[in-house]
């Protein structure tokens, strides 16, 4: 682990000397990480292998000593590099949201909406490569490999078979981004081939979203790379109830993370009105995701039952819940 930065590409140079040194200022670990960096991007450039375990044990053991309140308090500006950063070393490629309709939780008519949506978290415009061509003009390069398209795809049709959902449509703006759309619905459709039992087809990703606010019932599985995934999860997200309601996973090899998708939220912190139903269903999710289906289910039907009574609701739900009642009703229902 010292490698100079000659030695690195200008991408990997770029993500240590300004990502990582902006995410871990306040703990003064710039130089191990940016080392830590470098020698990952080795091992996997030249040895084609996953990130060893002792690799993961440092960066938790790094992890371990932030400041989170820190974290949060800027986090519109870096959270994609926290993530970005957590899924490279991880191994995590895609992100699945599911889109479920509950009772009282949106003021659109969209009962019984259910829809999963696919994202590749690794690529495309949040690759985060920009620069200034000339004072006044700048350019951001839209980064597509065959590689992750394909893994993004597998793990759709896998993710499909494996939950019994019966199609998938790729969202993609090949009709403009010829090359790197083109190579994203290329792959798509190849891996389509292998599965026959599961119906696919593509549409554009305006068109897309403008028929989820139409009928989102037509939907089942969506993929989509990187930037329209996070657009069309929050579009997906709002005829459900909102953020407040949906939950996602990062999904890689050996490691995954569950997470609320509206982030941390600092501007609402210890006002106690939070609505914790993302939460829970990322630690649903979480659940069986390690094969705990018995208390995944007991916590999501007391969550839904609470949700579908709608006498105790927090604020963006219409109601006027704090997040401790809230949490309480669903406590009450596990105890039934």
């Amino acid at each position: 682990m010292n490698r100079s930065d000659r030695d690195a590409s200008p991408l990997q140079t770029r993500y240590a000397s300004e990502e990582m040194a902006a995410l871990f200022s306040a703990q003064r670990k710039f130089e191990t990480w940016r080392l830590l960096w470098l020698w990952l991007a080795e091992e996997e450039q030249r040895l084609g292998l996953p990130i060893s375990d002792e690799a993961i044990g440092q960066m938790r053991a790094h992890l371990s000593d932030i400041d989170f309140d820190a974290v949060a308090r800027e986090e519109e500006r870096i959270r994609h590099d926290v993530m970005a950063h957590v899924k490279v070393f991880g191994k995590a490629a895609p992100a699945a949201r599911p889109i479920v309709h509950w009772g009282a939780t949106s003021a659109f008519v969209t009962d019984n909406a259910d829809l999963i949506v696919v994202r590749e978290n690794t690529e495309g415009l949040y690759s985060g490569i920009e620069h200034e061509v000339v004072p006044g003009v700048v350019e951001s390069l839209k980064i597509m490999t065959e590689q992750a398209c394909m893994r993004i795809a597998k793990f759709a049709f896998e993710f499909a078979r494996a939950n019994g959902r019966k199609k998938i449509a790729a969202v993609h703006k090949a009709n403009i981004m010829k090359l790197s759309d083109g190579l994203f619905l290329e792959c798509a459709r190849k891996v389509s081939k292998s599965y026959k039992s599961i119906g696919f087809s593509d549409i554009i990703v305006d068109n897309a979203c403008m028929q989820l606010v139409l009928d989102p019932w037509k939907f089942d599985v969506l993929l989509m790379e990187n930037l329209y995934g996070d657009i069309v999860s929050d579009l997906a997200a709002g005829l459900v109830g909102g953020l407040g309601v949906v939950a996602g996973a990062n999904l890689g090899d050996r490691h995954a993370l569950f997470e609320p998708v509206h982030g941390s939220a600092p501007d609402i912190k210890g006002k106690n009105i939070a609505n914790p139903s993302a939460m829970v269903q990322a630690a649903v999710m979480m659940l069986r995701h390690v094969s705990e289906k018995a208390a995944a289910n007991r916590i999501s039907s007391a969550l839904e039952r609470v949700l579908m009574r709608g006498e105790v609701l927090t604020r963006d739900l219409g109601g006027n819940a704090s997040t401790t009642k809230f949490a309480e009703a669903i406590i009450r229902e596990i105890e039934k």
